[in-house]
């Protein structure tokens, strides 16, 4: 596989309104994302409430993402996570089919598979398309861990995989995995620790984050993978706080809470189990944001 995503990728956000998808705010936060810097954009994942999502608002936010960046030099990491492998399978051939650039599919949630299912599920769903694929592990929200020896095996076997999105929040995870297999595209999955996943051999980052400050995570990955690592590490250190404030609850809460106070999206909403933040923490988010420079707000 050659042309492979590399650099700074966004989660993004899936604006709503009246309850609905808000498809012309989705096209022009993506617009945002392309004039800063970013790598690739990652529509329906699990930032862009991929699990209350409908099949047909999942798709949809696919095609536009592919619409909006085509001719630009950003491409689409699209997600087609599950926790049912035909309904993973179903999206991974729709975003294929519209022309997306790779895909990247989260471990299934709830059903708690063994490692055997693991292997089995993402087997299945690569070995249904031909486009570059992507694991992602976020044990923290899935409730199962894809291992280091499963990963190994996975990128062995499959042609097609030829990463992972890490979000562990462990750099022991990151070293035995590029110790064991240096070849494999690890991606960043936590934004607290972007530069030392960068400075151990990481391929890119996907962050949370970059949907409100674009420009600056760009900036981080770019120069890490430039070897200027000085630099990557004090635009870490200055997001901290940011970073810290966008996961004061279950995430995508806090970053949607900052796009609408940064006036990026004219609504708050969100899909129910999932609602407002607290007073406390949208008053925490209002201050942070004020050590900032919010870029086309």
């Amino acid at each position: 596989m050659s042309n492979l995503i590399t650099g700074a990728t966004t989660a993004l956000i899936t604006p709503f309104k009246n309850g609905t998808l808000d498809e012309a705010t989705y096209a022009k936060l993506i617009r945002r994302q392309i004039n800063n810097g970013i790598n690739a954009v990652c529509p329906a994942g699990t930032t862009g409430e991929s699990a209350t999502l409908s099949h047909d608002e999942h798709k949809r936010c696919i095609e536009i993402a592919v619409e909006v960046c085509k001719g630009s030099q950003t491409k689409v990491l699209a997600g087609a996570g599950s926790n049912a492998t035909h309904e993973a399978i179903d999206i991974a051939r729709h975003a294929e089919s519209c022309g997306v650039d790779a895909i990247f599919s989260v471990s299934p949630y709830y059903n708690k598979p063994s490692q055997e299912g693991l292997y089995q599920h993402y087997k299945a769903i690569a070995k249904s398309v031909e486009v570059p694929f992507m694991l992602y592990n976020v044990p923290g929200r899935t409730g199962v861990d894809i291992s280091a020896n499963t990963v190994c095996r996975l990128f062995d076997d499959v042609p097609n995989i030829f990463g992972i999105k890490e979000a562990t929040g462990s750099i022991e995870r990151t070293v035995e995995l590029l110790a064991r297999r240096p070849e494999l595209y690890l991606f960043s999955g936590d934004d607290a620790i972007d530069y030392p996943i960068l400075a151990n051999g990481g391929k890119g980052i996907t962050s949370v984050t970059a949907n409100l400050l674009p420009d600056m995570k760009a900036q981080l990955a770019h120069t890490a993978l430039s070897g200027d690592f000085k630099t990557s590490k004090a635009i870490n250190d200055k997001l901290y706080d940011i970073n810290k404030a966008m996961f004061c609850e279950s995430n995508p809460i806090p970053i949607k809470a900052a796009m609408y106070i940064a006036g990026l999206i004219e609504t708050l909403e969100y899909r129910l189990p999932l609602v407002l933040p607290s007073v406390k923490n949208m008053r925490k988010i209002e201050e942070v944001m004020k050590n900032y420079t919010i870029v086309g707000a």
